[in-house]
């Protein structure tokens, strides 16, 4: 077909064949942090995370000789040891849902394992999600400062560590028994199919929520062998929460996100993001009504509801002006929404338990 056309035409088509295409350009935030891991500085510390907790671990890593040091705390970033709130956020409902329960103080043992568990697939799910997200990221402003995206850790590396967090978290779950352990496979689908739903669904908050909250029936199941239904009202509840918490989180990135391409509830809520978040307090508060209420708990509860209640008014206060800053700040205070209610499901059974 090329031999038909005009000689002037062919020349033509085949120079313009023949020049070489200019290479993809980076984002800009993810060349900076690029250039610096290459020159040997460290890379510029996510947004989110929080100063308290990187003074902790520059305090623990000064301790480790200095040539390990780097490796260490790009690693430990990776995991979100700089970033804490994400583990307290999957601890809580897991103890509201081990105390619930065992109508008071769990096992010893039983809590041991799930708060570990609790550490290690966090971990893992944070791993897998810097894995999935390794072209993402780079373009968002908050995480470009991440390690896989800055190019400090290998994404194969990244996918080893998620496997040997998997089988560790695994290894606690055979202490239990045959329900739980049966129901640890739907867990750890879940938090595999978190990092990539972002891509194909306008809900990534609602898979995470089932994600943080698979621990709620797995408590149940290891408590009194089966999963009864205020195990899974209480599950209910938890998604509910997850999806409040994390769109509030995704607030703070959703300009960024319609630039990568990327899907949350934020950008599907749109202008109506607060609306919307109000009629999703109100639900998760009318299910943690019925969990009290099934549970035959006492006014501790109730009042700790009503603490919540005013903690999440003042949620949608902070984020009135939709600024990112007050954003991430209403979506930390949501750890102290989770202790709250912890605090008074553990006094309401110690009323009705003395």
């Amino acid at each position: 077909m090329l031999a038909t056309l005009p000689i002037g035409i062919r020349r033509l088509y085949t120079s313009a064949m023949a020049k070489p295409r200019p290479p993809r350009r980076q984002p800009v935030i993810a060349h900076v942090a690029q250039r610096a891991s290459r020159n040997g500085a460290p890379p510029p510390r996510p947004a989110d995370a929080t100063p308290r907790s990187t003074r902790v671990l520059d305090a623990l890593l000064r301790r480790l000789p200095e040539h390990w040091r780097g490796t260490a705390r790009d690693y430990l970033v990776l995991v979100r040891m700089d970033r804490p709130i994400g583990a307290l956020l999957l601890l809580w409902p897991t103890w509201w849902a081990l105390w619930l329960a065992a109508g008071g103080m769990p096992p010893i043992r039983l809590l041991l394992i799930f708060t570990v568990g609790v550490f290690l697939m966090r971990s893992a799910g944070c791993a897998i999600n810097d894995y999935a997200d390794r072209k993402l990221d780079p373009q968002v402003a908050r995480t470009a400062g991440r390690p896989i995206a800055c190019g400090r850790i290998a994404p194969k590396a990244a996918l080893r560590l998620f496997l040997a967090l998997l089988v560790l978290a695994f290894l606690l779950v055979l202490l239990t028994n045959r329900t739980t352990i049966e129901l640890s496979f739907a867990g750890a689908a879940l938090a595999v199919l978190y990092p990539f739903s972002k891509r194909y669904t306008s809900l990534p908050q609602v898979v995470l929520g089932a994600a943080f909250g698979w621990s709620i029936p797995m408590a149940f199941a290891a408590v009194q062998g089966h999963v009864p239904a205020l195990g899974w009202l209480l599950f209910l509840a938890n998604v509910l929460w997850s999806t409040i918490y994390d769109t509030e989180y995704a607030m703070v990135d959703r300009d960024d996100d319609i630039k990568a391409g990327a899907r949350s509830t934020a950008i599907l809520f749109g202008d109506a993001d607060l609306p919307i978040l109000g009629v999703l307090i109100a639900s998760l508060l009318l299910t943690l009504l019925l969990v009290g209420a099934r549970a035959h708990l006492r006014w501790p509860w109730f009042l700790a509801m009503a603490l919540a209640l005013g903690q999440f008014a003042w949620q949608l206060w902070m984020m009135r002006t939709r600024a990112p800053a007050q954003c991430l700040r209403a979506f930390r205070q949501n750890n102290w929404l989770g202790l709250t209610l912890w605090a008074g499901l553990v006094l309401a059974l110690l009323l009705a338990h003395p």
